[in-house]
């Protein structure tokens, strides 16, 4: 850096930042890490030698009616977003390379601009062709959606006032530069005061904008902390891209609940939405197989059956060794040992399957378990037991093992009986 010139040092990986250079950075803990950038004077606000405020107004002529919410036409989307994009918001969507951000905005587009509104598409990792022959597998596209490659944040945003559209798509934010900063596009400066351009231009046009950002290795969005502060809603999309299933979850939302998922399979036409995700997580399961039973989770308000197993087996050590997939590994260690822990609801389907891969006897597969392991063995409540029952009842299960204290006073749906238990030995009994 030039002598003289302002400084300030940031984390490649979190973001964060510092007025000197560290070799490990606190805030991740990753060894050499910091680069140093020069500190971005923020544009002057003065117009034809004039500063323009913005003026207070009264709280009761702030009108609070329903925002119009704008559907994706992905009813998992939607979900996740808390009823459809609102106008004027910033969205933040995270995830790995290739797990299908740019197609499912993609196909947002499509969907947005058959609904007569005009999307700009503007990619600075991708050509036109590139976009083109992309889109080709989603289907036909309508003329609303408007394409643009370009980098150079000022062109960005003159074409964004020019065209003035409903909905704009940034793939992605690490692409875009200012002339202005001098360092390099997808550096920590460069993300921040681009995602401000942009955060902007939300508000002050009523432009609903999707930005899409890079992550790092522990799954993190890559820039500065500040980012996912600056931004509406902050989406992650997850799985692993060479299985066909995808999570998308909210982290953020000033508009809607942060608890829901949506689901999405990865077809070769795009992706495609999962309106039942517990009978495809069940898809392939042996019957006869020990070691193997069935629970059901709440994410938001969406019931998710899932199926736990777990492998016993003898071993000629001292210590066995003790192994999780899925699950935290520190959380089945105490639940092996016999101490309540967190995220209960799957507490008493990970002891009945141990249990079984031990006795080498198979659980009926119709039957469902769900509840809380207490310290002492007793099977506590969890919430939501009501919708439990149901989802497993509509997927056919004819049993299911719940806590006798979630029981008392909820209706039974017709096909499955509820087997109430008081600890584990009581659950044991029927399995």
């Amino acid at each position: 850096m030039a002598k003289g010139k302002a400084t300030v040092f940031f984390c490649k990986e979190c973001g964060y930042e510092s007025s000197k250079w560290m070799g490990q950075c606190p805030g991740c803990r990753e060894w050499n890490v910091f680069v140093e950038e020069p500190i971005v004077k923020k544009k002057s606000g003065m117009s034809n030698g004039k500063q323009e405020f913005v003026k207070p107004v009264k709280l009761n002529d702030i009108n609070i009616e329903e925002t119009t919410r704008l559907k994706t036409g992905l009813r998992e989307l939607d979900r996740v977003l808390g009823g459809g994009i609102v106008a004027g918001s910033l969205i933040l969507v995270g995830g790995d390379p290739g797990i299908g951000k740019s197609t499912l905005l993609l196909q947002v587009c499509k969907n947005v601009a058959s609904q007569d509104k005009k999307v700009l598409y503007i990619s600075g990792e991708e050509s036109l062709k590139q976009i083109k022959l992309r889109a080709e597998r989603l289907g036909s596209f309508s003329d609303n959606l408007l394409l643009l490659c370009d980098t150079n944040l000022e062109s960005v945003e003159d074409n964004v006032r020019k065209e003035m559209p409903d909905m704009v798509v940034i793939d992605s934010i690490q692409t875009m530069y200012r002339e202005d900063v001098g360092s390099a596009p997808g550096s920590v400066s460069q993300v921040r005061e681009s995602t401000a351009a942009f955060m902007e231009l939300a508000k002050g046009l009523g432009i609903s904008i999707f930005i899409v950002g890079h992550v790092t290795k522990d799954g993190m969005v890559a820039g500065p902390r500040v980012l996912e502060h600056m931004v509406d809603t902050v989406l992650y999309f997850e799985g692993d891209k060479h299985a066909s299933y995808r999570l998308l979850r909210g982290v953020k939302n000033r508009f809607g609940s942060t608890n829901e998922i949506g689901v999405f399979e990865m077809k070769q036409d795009g992706l495609s939405e999962v309106s039942n995700p517990s009978e495809f997580m069940l898809q392939g399961r042996l019957e006869d197989a020990s070691g193997s039973i069935t629970v059901c989770l709440i994410e938001g308000t969406r019931p998710l059956l899932v199926e736990v197993q777990a492998l016993v087996s003898k071993t000629n050590f001292g210590m066995p060794r003790r192994t999780s997939n899925g699950t935290d590994y520190n959380r089945v260690n105490l639940l092996l040992a016999g101490i309540k822990v967190t995220e209960p609801s799957l507490d008493l389907g990970i002891v009945l399957a141990l249990i079984s891969s031990k006795k080498d006897k198979a659980i009926d597969p119709r039957t469902i378990a769900f509840g809380e392991v207490g310290l002492s063995g007793e099977i506590r409540a969890v919430s939501q037991t009501q919708q439990r029952i149901a989802e497993a009842a509509k997927l056919g299960f004819k049993k299911c093992i719940a806590p006798e204290v979630s029981t008392t006073g909820i209706e039974i749906p017709d096909g499955i009986e509820v087997i109430k238990v008081r600890t584990i030995a009581d659950a044991v009994k029927y399995i």
